[in-house]
């Protein structure tokens, strides 16, 4: 798929190696099935208490207006190369539990956990996903009419990679912390015996 699969310390999966977070994006359209697929992927994440608190906002370059309207509530830095994929996705969480109304300290991370299996379908399927923090919340929220109780994140950026040459961060070596730099044993920056 990709000239920057990660050269690995260790053996991971092929899929995870093959991830990574394009700037350049081809005009092509990304099929309406694999789209459902990818949003299928998600749906069937892990979540606390089985919450599922992700919610997705889509627009595709099919209908000019919702996407225009996506692309408004990213920083401009980011439209500025966001503008060439043809699918953008807001991701939104819903901060409280719908049992009893109470704060779902894991709603950012589940929103991450399906996010992540998005992210992993879409590689499998030869897409790429970059996603960006760099977005207006509040202008999504007015646009979007998003509830009280839902908080927007991050925007997804959908589609195949484009010619690398078109963006010079495309080009750049691809960059990791070692295991020893986060992964402790009994205390902070102590690294395990695991990583050493």
């Amino acid at each position: 798929m990709s000239a920057k699969t990660a050269t690995t310390d260790h053996p991971i999966h092929k899929l995870l190696a093959e991830r990574w977070s394009p700037y350049a994006f081809q005009e092509r359209r990304v099929l309406e099935a694999d789209l459902l697929s990818l949003f299928e992927a998600a749906r069937w994440s892990a979540s606390s208490y089985n919450e599922q608190p992700w919610n997705y906002i889509v627009a595709t370059k099919e209908n000019p207006a919702y996407f225009q309207q996506l692309l408004s509530c990213l920083v401009e830095a980011n439209q500025i190369w966001a503008k060439n994929a043809p699918v953008l996705a807001l991701s939104i969480a819903k901060l409280r539990f719908t049992l009893n109304n109470q704060e779902n300290r894991a709603a950012i991370y589940d929103l991450g956990l399906a996010s992540g299996n998005l992210v992993v379908e879409a590689t499998a399927r030869g897409i790429c996903v970059h996603q960006m923090i760099g977005i207006l919340p509040d202008k999504a929220r007015a646009i979007f009419s998003i509830p009280e109780g839902f908080e927007v994140w991050t925007v997804l950026a959908i589609g195949y990679q484009g010619d690398p040459k078109t963006e010079e961060r495309d080009l750049s070596p691809r960059q990791r912390k070692s295991l020893e730099q986060f992964v402790f044993s009994g205390k902070w920056g102590n690294p395990a015996p695991l990583v050493t």
